[in-house]
């Protein structure tokens, strides 16, 4: 399960409507909606410079965050839209849905690899390249793996790792159907180079 769901702040907005969401816009806010949960939808505010700043992290629209409003329960949302203004981009409203913990939502979630001394091919001067550092799953609110985890040990020079060499918990899947490529460990760029300097010979005879 995660141990860390990052908190996302917003202040309740006063009135509805658009009247409401221009009077935001106009203190530098940017409105937004809460609904879904079983609960009564919720208006709310967020500060416009706090809100970039959580856009340009990146996948806003695919993390799970803490919701924290004053005067109101933390609860776990997910954005499920933001609107941005035609012609600058910038957002002007946001939509979140409350999560219980049966949902099943589709996540990021990041990939580690351990024992790296105890791999073949990285002793013998191999490097790990990691194709994908996060790999796209579907799972449970309420039961989110911080990460994943791979074990190197043994893996030789030219060895793949797909997503079916990774244990995935119970209850998650990946919301790609097919086998595809997680890292691998790749030859020596030495090692590479020397092959086709003796590619080119070959072919020059």
């Amino acid at each position: 399960m995660a141990g860390e769901i990052p908190d996302l702040l917003a202040e309740v907005r006063t009135g509805t409507g658009k009247g409401a969401a221009r009077q935001a816009r106009r203190e530098h806010k940017v409105p937004g909606i809460v609904y879904g949960g079983g609960a009564e939808p919720l208006a709310v505010n967020f500060n416009y410079h706090y809100l970039i700043k959580q856009l340009k992290a990146g996948r806003f629209l695919s993390r799970l965050f803490n919701l924290k409003v004053e005067g109101q329960e933390d609860v776990r949302v997910i954005c499920r839209g933001i609107q941005r203004h035609v012609v600058n981009g910038l957002p002007e409203h946001v939509d979140l849905m409350r999560l219980r913990r049966t949902s099943r939502i589709n996540l990021f979630i990041p990939v580690e690899f351990i024992n790296h001394e105890k791999c073949v091919g990285l002793k013998r001067g191999g490097m790990l390249t990691v194709v994908r550092p996060e790999v796209e799953l579907n799972v449970l609110a309420g039961e989110i793996p911080e990460k994943l985890v791979f074990d190197l040990e043994g893996l030789k020079i030219g060895d793949t790792i797909t997503i079916s060499a990774i244990d995935l918990p119970e209850g998650t899947k990946s919301t790609i159907d097919r086998d595809f490529v997680i890292a691998n460990i790749a030859a020596p760029r030495a090692l590479v180079a020397s092959d086709n300097e003796e590619e080119e010979e070959t072919a020059e005879e």
